[in-house]
């Protein structure tokens, strides 16, 4: 089997990958027609409201990071799953069958934005931690490359096929088929066994979340991936909302091209999450190269004055933000303790996803305020400014320096004497 898809070997993630396609894939519909309904169809093309949705969906993490993050750690993984899986069911059943009635209305989105948000708070750490039962360690980054590629191969299938769908009989329908979507992963948990579960002595271990931000505390060069993401994952990832405005607002274009726009970019973070799912190890150099692209490709994206321009620097766009989540993700996963893990990649989402709080109501509002350019330029220069920061702090704690050669042009790092420098160069 190819060194890509080496996870596959494993009859429990086979079945993981398989229930999470195809409810990725319903996730996706629900978001673009969550967007459309909230910008183009209970509002008059509000992205404050759009921000205000996105905020609430993703906030909880925020108050509920501590709680999810010891469930992680303390709470039989798959048998959780379940129970977040049939959360989200019902959620999406709730949803459909208001709009579908007609009787929709803000509040109701609102409301059903923040439900959606609590349960999915504690899904995503047991979700991100659960793939280390289902593969030995030495395939745990491949595997989380692989789920990364599973989560937007259904996003070049879902906003696309939403936005048609959203076109030809309007939202109700696709929040409808999203909910049913979950039936697959449901029925995948209760046939798997994971092979590689952590000890339960090991998994109560510990004093609580607390445990876990003194752990974080400790480690600099965590927390050095924790301010990137956090800047990143708070002004910087906000796709649905800006794709939106630039879409509806400064092309002047329909849904359908609002879901062709989100496949567009996921052409590009299939690529990414392809690429990482064959590297053996995350490195910093990686991680820090990752997040300038991301900012000069959003900066790029935002300048491009017509859709069919917009549409070109979309792939390369979704190539840096994956490369970066991804690195980012194995390198926390990788470098944390498995007894803390649970606890540590709650901290790591509550910054990716919980940020949106804030960004997604502040973009919003200066999309509406400036123009939808502003929507991507106020995330894309601070994200380039500090992923220079953290490559300069990274280096230096690497204790390595930068060598520039005329005669042959190249950069290389070279180790400063000193104890552990040649260690810590290696890993940069």
């Amino acid at each position: 089997m190819s060194a890509t898809f080496r996870s596959l070997r494993h009859r429990d993630y086979r079945l993981w990958a398989a229930g999470a396609l195809i409810s990725n894939t319903g996730t996706w519909m629900q978001r673009v027609a969550q967007d459309w309904l909230v910008i183009q169809v209970l509002t008059n093309g509000s992205g404050t409201a759009g921000g205000i949705t996105t905020g609430l969906q993703f906030g909880p993490i925020l108050l509920l990071a501590p709680l999810a993050g010891t469930i992680a750690d303390r709470f039989p993984q798959r048998r959780t799953l379940m129970a977040t899986q049939a959360g989200l069911l019902v959620v999406g059943l709730a949803m459909a069958a208001l709009v579908l009635s007609g009787h929709a209305r803000l509040w109701h989105v609102y409301v059903l934005a923040t439900l959606l948000g609590c349960v999915s708070a504690i899904d995503g750490p047991v979700r991100q931690t659960f793939v280390s039962q289902l593969v030995p360690p030495e395939d745990l980054p491949n595997a989380i490359g692989l789920n990364s590629a599973s989560f937007n191969s259904a996003r070049l299938v879902g906003p696309a096929l939403a936005g048609l769908l959203i076109a030809w009989i309007g939202t109700g329908p696709v929040f409808l088929v999203n909910a049913l979507t979950f039936l697959a992963p449901l029925a995948m948990l209760h046939l798997m066994r994971p092979a590689h579960p952590v000890p339960r002595t090991e998994r109560l271990a510990g004093g609580g979340m607390r445990e876990g931000l003194r752990y974080v505390r400790t480690r600099p060069d965590l927390l050095a991936v924790f301010v990137l993401v956090g800047v990143v994952g708070t002004f910087g990832l906000n796709f649905q909302l800006t794709s939106a405005l630039m879409t509806s607002v400064r092309y002047e274009a329909g849904s359908a091209a609002y879901g062709f726009a989100g496949t567009v970019l996921a052409v590009g973070s299939l690529t990414g999450a392809l690429v990482a799912a064959r590297r053996e190890r995350p490195r910093h150099r990686l991680l820090v190269g990752a997040g300038v692209a991301f900012g000069l490709t959003a900066t790029l994206a935002a300048l491009m004055p017509t859709y069919p321009l917009y549409l070109l620097v979309l792939p390369l766009l979704g190539l840096a933000s994956l490369t970066l989540l991804t690195t980012a993700n194995a390198t926390v996963q990788m470098s944390t303790e498995p007894r803390l893990r649970g606890r540590v990649m709650a901290i790591y989402m509550s910054l990716v996803q919980g940020g949106t709080v804030v960004g997604g109501p502040f973009v919003g509002w200066v999309g509406s305020r400036c123009g939808p350019e502003w929507s991507i330029l106020v995330g894309s220069i601070p994200s380039t400014l500090v992923a220079v920061g953290v490559g300069a702090f990274l280096l230096r704690r690497a204790r390595v320096r930068v060598a520039w050669r005329r005669s042959a042009p190249h950069l290389r790092l070279v180790p400063v004497s000193g104890r552990g420098g040649e260690e810590e160069a290696a890993a940069a």
